[in-house]
């Protein structure tokens, strides 16, 4: 979140299915992902920050123009861009910025997520809202100073991916991607339909990612930086 460009102590932690990673801010990289066991044994997560963010990559989001949005219809909305089961939570946060709600749904089938809210607090000790990985992406556009804005998570198989022009927000959307090559294949072809040049773009990734696939994407962006 915006707030971490000028808090002098604050970690952002990623978690999904297959566990989690974090880094320090600003300007800490990235951990390797982690396995959930390695929780209560990482020194960096034992300590109280200004600031803590905790996303989860749920693919259970839909963002919807704030003037159309009712919230009584919020677990429908959600239902018809992605399947949801019963019994799952339905929760939504407004964006004024890009004038739309975000709805989304953090039940998929794990538990770390709350554990962390519970175990790595701020110094206020109140624990912190686990908000959908697309939330967090949305939100780190403001910081990025390029006109074209390119941002992208990829674990466990899912591709989040958003992309701004300015303050012009043209997609935003979570797609299924069972290895990085597809990540890519969906990458561009959203830069193609949407009619930007990557080479004169910069890719920012906010989840850790091999050399090799970091290589790959080198070769047609501009730049690839994390975030």
């Amino acid at each position: 979140m915006s707030a971490f460009n000028t808090d002098p102590s604050g970690i952002s932690i990623q978690v999904s299915l297959s566990g989690f990673s974090f880094k320090l801010l600003p300007g800490g990289e990235s951990s390797p992902w982690l396995g959930s066991e390695q929780l209560f044994t990482m020194p960096e997560l034992q300590k109280r920050y200004d600031a803590v963010e905790i996303s989860l990559l749920t693919p259970k989001v839909a963002l919807v123009p704030d003037s159309f949005f009712d919230e009584q219809y919020a677990t429908e909305a959600l239902s018809e861009v992605i399947a949801i089961e019963e019994g799952d939570h339905v929760d939504w946060v407004r964006l004024p910025e890009f004038g739309a709600v975000l709805v989304y749904s953090n039940t998929i089938g794990e538990s770390l997520s709350r554990v962390m809210a519970q175990t790595v607090l701020p110094t206020s000790g109140t624990p912190v809202q686990v908000m959908p990985e697309m939330y967090c992406i949305l939100k780190s556009m403001s910081g990025i100073e390029e006109y074209n804005k390119i941002v992208a998570s990829f674990r466990d198989g899912w591709l989040h991916l958003a992309v701004a022009q300015g303050k012009s927000l043209r997609l935003a959307n979570v797609f299924r991607a069972p290895d990085f090559t597809t990540a890519q294949y969906f990458i561009f072809l959203s830069l193609k339909q949407l009619q930007l040049n990557p080479e004169i773009s910069t890719m920012c990734l906010r989840t850790p990612v091999d050399m090799d696939s970091k290589m790959s994407l080198y070769r047609y962006f501009k730049a690839v930086v994390q975030i």
